[in-house]
Formats: C-alpha cells, sequence, structure tokens
C-alpha cells in the first residue's frame, strides 16, 4: 500500500486493532477528522462516535466513547476511553 498509514487503536486494557490502512476518519469534538497519508501532524479530543479504517481488507468501524488522536508522520494512534466490540 503505497502511502500507507501505520494504525494503532487502544483501550485502557487492550490493542483494539493494529495495522497499515489508507484513512482513517475520527469523531473529533471539532467534527469529524479525516486522515490521509502526508497529513499535517494532529492531536485531538475523541467524542463518542464511530472511527472508521480504511485498509487493504475493507473498511472497519470502531465506536468509541471518547479519548484522543495523535497523527504524526503517518503513524496514527486512537487512545479510546473504550471501544464497543462484537466481544463486548
Amino acid at each position: 500500500m503505497a502511502d500507507a498509514l501505520t494504525v494503532d487503536i487502544v483501550a485502557p486494557d487492550h490493542t483494539v486493532w493494529s495495522g497499515t490502512a489508507s484513512r482513517v476518519i475520527a469523531p473529533s469534538v471539532a467534527g469529524e477528522i479525516g486522515l490521509l497519508a502526508n497529513h499535517e501532524p494532529v492531536l485531538s479530543i475523541l467524542k463518542a462516535g464511530t472511527v472508521k479504517v480504511t485498509s487493504e481488507s475493507g473498511r472497519q468501524e470502531f465506536p468509541v466513547t471518547g479519548g484522543f488522536v495523535s497523527f504524526d508522520h503517518n503513524t496514527i494512534t486512537i487512545v479510546a476511553d473504550s471501544v464497543v466490540t462484537d466481544e463486548d
């Protein structure tokens, strides 16, 4: 994947998803934020909503209750207060 993003989505007690993606959309308190490769650095607070990750295997969605997103040098780290998964 050319210009891939390295993405880690973590909850307080475990890693929810880790991999490469072409796009990530996250629900920030200032509105939805879309992140692509080579975006300027971002640090933003998340509100409750859905983080959407587009990777080679398709689109995945992760409902979060809040947290923050950090983006720098094509690396995205999302630290969620909690993430609702199918296992929950």
